[in-house]
């Protein structure tokens, strides 16, 4: 049964986690509306990505040239561990710390340019970081990073045992074959048994000392690899150390982000309230300068009058006084 149109799953998988289901759910609506309930169902099915799971989504989607080279350098790095080629498989390893960290920078980047992405301090970027270095060791992993359809973030436990070679510890107790040992007859005339001549005896004792060359190549190389490992393993653990490092650095700061974001709302909350106080503080200045400016009109006008009415009674006084 044909599935959803790849286009359409792509579309729905770069689409941030916290608008998924939403857009999922009108898609699944419009292939109803069209006649095609299988298609319908089959995008029902559809689960939300985590926001780490996203990015890497995202990545895939719009970078799927640095993908490809993730893949292929997991496929040679695989290759390396499986042939026990030390040097080889130092090289890839350092190429490997290097690819991630910038596809990290570049998921940074490529988050920076979606709008409805989370801040740049809560990316889950260990997580990111997790799940690419998961895609070198485990191939399922490589091809949902490649796809654009991972659901949550994968865990790197490093790169599992590297393959010994069946090496059999060579011993002072070795035996030669039977074969090789000289076969003897008694010596009448000594009284001792001595070696009966054989006439291949320089091509066997040649061939001992081929065999015991080899032996000692084979044990000179057990021990190549057994150095070549353990450096291999503490260069692993020293990573994974700064992996740890690094996380917990980026979870303080992104604790520290969020401690000046509140800081900052409060801020602006009280700023609010600030110019709110202020505003209605100018409108009652304005109100009672109106108010003095009505009371001192008034109190001229009384004081208009009451020298009137003073004039008035000046004059009548000085009239009285006149007809007496």
């Amino acid at each position: 049964m044909p599935g959803p149109p790849a286009e359409l799953v792509q579309q729905l998988y770069r689409i941030p986690p916290d608008r998924f289901v939403a857009a999922r759910d009108a898609a699944v609506a419009d292939a109803r509306s069209a006649g095609d309930p299988a298609t319908a169902r089959q995008l029902a099915r559809l689960r939300r990505p985590t926001v780490a799971a996203w990015l890497v989504n995202l990545l895939a989607i719009q970078r799927p040239e640095l993908v490809g080279d993730l893949v292929q350098l997991a496929d040679a790095l695989r290759t390396a561990q499986r042939e026990l080629r030390g040097p080889r498989l130092r090289e890839l390893s350092a190429q490997r710390r290097a690819v991630v960290g910038a596809l990290v920078a570049e998921v940074r980047k490529l988050a920076a340019a979606e709008p409805d992405a989370p801040p740049a301090g809560r990316l889950p970027l260990a997580e990111v970081e997790s799940t690419l270095n998961a895609a070198f060791s485990d191939v399922e992993v490589a091809e949902q990073v490649r796809a654009g359809r991972l659901l949550r973030a994968a865990s790197y436990a490093g790169f599992g045992e590297v393959p010994r070679p069946q090496l059999r510890l060579v011993t002072g107790d070795d035996e030669e074959p039977d074969e090789e040992r000289p076969a003897r007859r008694p010596d009448t005339q000594r009284g001792r048994p001595e070696p009966v001549p054989r006439p291949d005896r320089a091509a066997e004792r040649a061939e001992q000392a081929a065999q015991r060359a080899a032996r000692a190549e084979r044990a000179r190389q057990r021990r190549a690899l057994d150095r070549e490992l353990a450096k291999a393993r503490t260069d692993e653990q020293r990573a994974a150390a700064e992996l740890t490092e690094a996380a917990g650095r980026e979870r303080d700061d992104a604790a520290v982000l969020d401690a000046i974001e509140a800081e900052l709302a409060e801020l602006e909350r009280r700023r609010a309230v600030a110019e709110q106080d202020l505003s209605r503080a100018k409108l009652a200045r304005r109100a009672a300068e109106r108010a003095v400016t009505v009371a001192r009109r008034r109190a001229g006008e009384v004081e208009a009058a009451v020298e009137a009415l003073a004039a008035e009674e000046g004059n009548a006084d000085t009239g009285g006084g006149a007809a007496d």
